[in-house]
């Protein structure tokens, strides 16, 4: 399975940025798609995950400023971003995750300015 995520960059405090992540190669379903970011220094993090079903999950950090969509169609998330605060700032990488197998995509970069 490969990720491409793209959607990342600069945005001021209080901004909106979306995120998308598409899978392709051998996807099983169900499957679980998701975000994680981790700090320099610290652990990495769980930020958002959907199920092929529509479950989601969401770090308490981020509830009520994120959402994460996704269309199995297109084996593809989104992580709709708002509200964005500067402890925001971090490489978020998306992941996939199906009975057999995990992958990792690329990490990309979102800057929250104060």
């Amino acid at each position: 399975v490969q990720l491409q995520a793209s959607g990342g960059g600069l945005v001021q405090a209080g901004g909106s940025l979306r995120l998308s992540c598409a899978a392709s190669g051998s996807i099983f379903s169900p499957n679980t798609m998701g975000w994680y970011r981790q700090a320099p220094g610290e652990r990495r993090e769980l930020v958002a995950d959907i199920t092929t079903g529509g479950t989601t999950k969401y770090a308490d950090s981020v509830k009520d400023r994120f959402t994460i969509t996704r269309d199995n169609a297109k084996n593809t998330v989104y992580l709709q971003m708002s509200s964005l605060k500067p402890e925001d700032t971090n490489v978020y990488t998306c992941n996939y995750l199906d009975p057999r197998r995990t992958a990792w995509g690329q990490g990309t970069l979102v800057t929250v300015s104060s």
